[in-house]
């Protein structure tokens, strides 16, 4: 066989190999998608996966999913310990769905038990699909690089017109504080970003804090989706909500 010949047949391998790496990747969206399809409203919890039961933040991230998940929200996680235990733990506790999207990585991301609707992932942008498209609102609790990720993208696609705008609430300021300083003093006083982005974010300290930013964001998008007509199982699901909630009242 010839230097030519063994090219092409390399060349083919590699062919096959995206192939079907494709298709992989097309069958976690159908599943996604198909799993999820009732999910919402609900809110995304992001946050360290070191983060021990003892910790402050994990016992703040179960008590907001709790009395979210009371309200009628459901929650949703990336499925591994740490906040996102806690806000599985809190959701479930609470008696509402509790969503786990699992990511298969070698290290850290061993799936709660507190999930009573959970998907595996071997991509992360496929997870991060999923995360985005069946979410209301994101809750970002102290992590690192990867809720950091979370955080960036989320900003990056509602600052590019990507994604309709959403709450994305910062929990805890005084782990967000020096991020915050870097991005007014800094990012916006270099012309990097707009002052006006940073009216993206809110922060907060409690879980009633939390509850009660969300609360408002939710009547407001309710009353923009009734105003144009956009009748869906999503909007009754939060209509109820927030009637519990007493907020249309």
């Amino acid at each position: 066989m010839n230097s030519e010949e063994l090219r092409i047949i390399e060349e083919l391998k590699i062919r096959q190999g995206d192939t079907w790496r494709v298709l992989k990747i097309m069958s976690e969206f159908v599943q996604g998608f198909d799993a999820l399809s009732s999910v919402g409203p609900a809110i995304t919890f992001f946050g360290s996966s070191r983060l021990k039961e003892e910790d402050h933040y994990y016992k703040m991230a179960y008590r907001t999913a709790f009395t979210l998940g009371k309200l009628g929200f459901h929650i949703v996680t990336g499925g591994g310990p740490g906040i996102m235990e806690a806000a599985n733990r809190g959701g479930k506790d609470a008696g509402t769905l509790s969503v786990g999207l699992n990511i298969q990585i070698p290290t850290e991301q061993i799936p709660n038990p507190y999930q009573n609707l959970s998907l595996n992932f071997d991509y992360f942008f496929v997870r991060k699909v999923m995360l985005l498209r069946y979410s209301t609102a994101y809750l970002i609790f102290p992590g690192g690089f990867g809720t950091l990720d979370e955080l960036f993208e989320a900003l990056t696609l509602i600052q590019t017109g990507k994604s309709p705008a959403f709450p994305i609430i910062l929990f805890g300021r005084e782990y967000w504080a020096k991020l915050l300083d870097f991005m007014h003093k800094t990012m916006a006083d270099h012309g990097t970003i707009d002052k006006s982005d940073l009216e993206l974010l809110s922060i907060c300290d409690s879980p009633e804090e939390a509850v009660d930013l969300i609360l408002r964001e939710m009547k407001k998008m309710y009353q923009r989706l009734k105003e144009r007509g956009e009748y869906s199982q999503m909007l009754s699901r939060l209509e109820v909500i927030l009637n519990n909630a007493g907020v249309l009242r």
